[in-house]
């Protein structure tokens, strides 16, 4: 049973100029995972964000919005957190800024919108 013991240990830590093979060096998969994790997803995600709270901030009376409800409105009024919409002949809704799904140039179809 001593000599099974024997065998199973580890062996010796050799000295000086060898190659780390413990330590860091078992981190490094997961640093390179977080890595690439991080320019797959994270970083595209706030590029997006970004771009979407800057159309946000641009939105003015007089242009007409697509809302992610599907509905297709003229901007009336802009107030500090909410938009006016008009969607049609004598009806107007209030809606949050955040609903605003994409700014439509005004010769745009719905069907072009969609592509």
């Amino acid at each position: 049973m001593f000599l099974q013991l024997i065998a199973m240990a580890s062996p010796p830590a050799t000295e000086g100029g060898a190659a780390p093979t413990g330590g860091m060096m078992q981190f490094m998969p997961f640093v390179f995972m977080i890595a690439i994790f991080y320019f797959v997803m994270i970083r595209p995600q706030r590029r997006r964000d970004k771009e979407r709270r800057a159309m946000i901030a641009a939105v003015k009376t007089g242009q007409r919005v697509l809302l992610t409800s599907g509905i297709l409105g003229e901007v009336t009024q802009v107030k500090e957190k909410t938009l006016v919409v008009r969607i049609a002949e004598k009806t107007k809704i209030e809606v949050l800024k955040s609903a605003v799904s994409q700014i439509v140039e005004n010769g745009d179809t719905p069907a072009e919108i969609q592509s």
